[in-house]
């Protein structure tokens, strides 16, 4: 099945598999919906909206939002999200299915790692260390790697049919699927080997080593670093010894998951060049990767009720009203507007009024001066700079609806095996359940 449109003038646009998102979300195989995208597009309120169809059409899902925003826990009425799986209210439930919603908290989920894998004594000495709080808290690449972590964590304990994904916004990288990698290297690198080889010498024969075999590295380290932050980082790498095998060993099974056929990435678009120039680099780096992309997700699509009426024509009868054409006029003989000729049917007698040659008085010649220097009193020239307003925003809508096909036409053109759905623009913001299952439903077209 493919989505064939036409423009405005009849000539057929390029034409894309129809993405069908209901049997993506009915099927049991279903396990883990990745949605990912550049900034802006509506990649939170996507994943929301899945969640809710994914629940009221039976199936036990959670969401799992790593974007910072606020919206997703405001769209499903909870005041806020963090990271414990919270039921939704408000969801029919008849189907058997219910819809809990989560926030990241990187933080929070790098200490359950360590607490987790550690010992008492081992974890208090890695919590309390003040390199560990600098990296857990902001060290670039922690949010996503922490993010499959969490993933791994949620489809470990099967208490889920689906696990819907929101990543955060990345500007021309698949930031959450390198991030987990990078930050696996740098935990399991020559770097910190290099710095945990004392620790693992032991007593004065460790510091000797350090001493003769590495002043030139820790001397050149301490004017970088700081001395107190190169002794935090070394404690730091002594307590984590045992765990840094843990790290790459889970990474890689988490992007081994994120390649398996029960999960299904859905990359999210606006109909606008960069949006869409973003969803092209996605769609071949998921390739690349060996990642199932099920298909495109294009937002925010603009739509008319008049589809047939070009901005042209739209223009060119805006410009006749304003001018004081006539678009349309009836037949027979029409005066002009203002005109006091009498009809046939309505001769004018002089029996009762004027002088007796037949000369107007002066009454009946003010009468007619009024007649013809007023201008109409009906409303006829309102309408008609109305009817030519709505001509004009009818003409810009037409404008942006093709530049929006031309846009997609360049996209499918580059890449004509990917599915796309439509999601219709919405007059407003979604800020609740009801707008949710109206995106729901347009991205199903139901």
């Amino acid at each position: 099945m493919s989505a064939d449109r036409h423009r405005a003038d009849g000539t057929a646009m390029v034409s894309a598999p129809a993405l069908d998102i209901d049997p993506l979300l009915d099927d049991p195989a279903t396990r883990i919906i990745v949605c990912c995208g550049s900034g802006g597009v509506g990649k939170t309120t996507t994943a929301a909206a899945l969640g809710v169809r994914a629940a009221e059409r039976g199936r036990r899902a959670v969401v799992l939002t790593i974007d910072p925003a606020r919206r997703l826990a405001q769209s499903m009425g909870i005041d806020s999200l963090d990271n414990v799986p919270r039921r939704v209210k408000g969801v029919d439930e008849s189907a058997g299915g219910e819809l809990h919603a989560m926030m990241l908290d990187m933080k929070r989920t790098f200490d359950e790692i360590v607490e987790a894998h550690a010992d008492a004594d081992r974890a208090r000495a890695i919590l309390d260390n003040p390199f560990y709080q600098s990296l857990s808290a902001g060290f670039a690449g922690t949010q996503e790697y922490m993010a499959m972590e969490k993933l791994g964590q949620l489809r470990s304990r099967d208490e889920w049919d689906l696990i819907v994904v929101d990543t955060p916004p990345s500007r021309s990288a698949l930031d959450f699927l390198d991030a987990p990698k990078r930050l696996g290297s740098f935990l399991d690198g020559k770097f910190i080997r290099v710095l945990m080889a004392p620790a693992k010498v032991g007593g004065r024969a460790g510091m000797k080593f350090l001493n003769v075999g590495m002043s030139m590295m820790t001397g050149t380290l301490s004017k970088l670093m700081g001395g107190q932050l190169l002794r935090d980082v070394q404690t730091f790498v002594a307590a984590m010894d045992t765990m840094f095998g843990g790290f790459r060993t889970r990474a890689d099974a988490t992007y081994r998951l994120l390649q398996a056929p029960g999960t299904a990435f859905l990359v999210v678009a606006a109909p606008e060049r960069d949006a869409l120039r973003e969803a092209a680099y996605f769609v071949e780096r998921l390739a690349a990767e060996e990642m199932p992309l099920a298909g495109l997700v294009l937002n925010r699509v603009h739509g008319s009720g008049a589809p047939q009426l070009s901005a042209d024509r739209a223009l060119a009868a805006a410009e006749n009203l304003a001018q004081g054409g006539i678009v349309d006029q009836g037949d027979g003989n029409a005066a002009p507007r203002g005109s006091t000729a009498a009809s046939p049917e309505t001769p004018r007698t002089t029996a009762s009024s004027g002088a007796a040659d037949g000369t107007p008085t002066e009454s009946e010649h003010a009468e007619d001066t009024h007649a013809v220097d007023t201008p109409p009193t009906d409303g006829t020239d309102d309408v008609a700079q109305l009817t030519a307003a709505l001509l004009r925003l009818h003409a810009e809508r037409m404008q942006v609806l093709a530049r929006e096909q031309r846009t997609r036409d360049r996209f499918t053109a580059l890449h004509p095996e990917v599915a796309v759905t439509e999601v219709a623009a919405l007059p407003g913001d979604v800020h609740d359940l009801a707008g949710l299952r109206t995106i729901g439903e347009r991205l199903s077209h139901r």
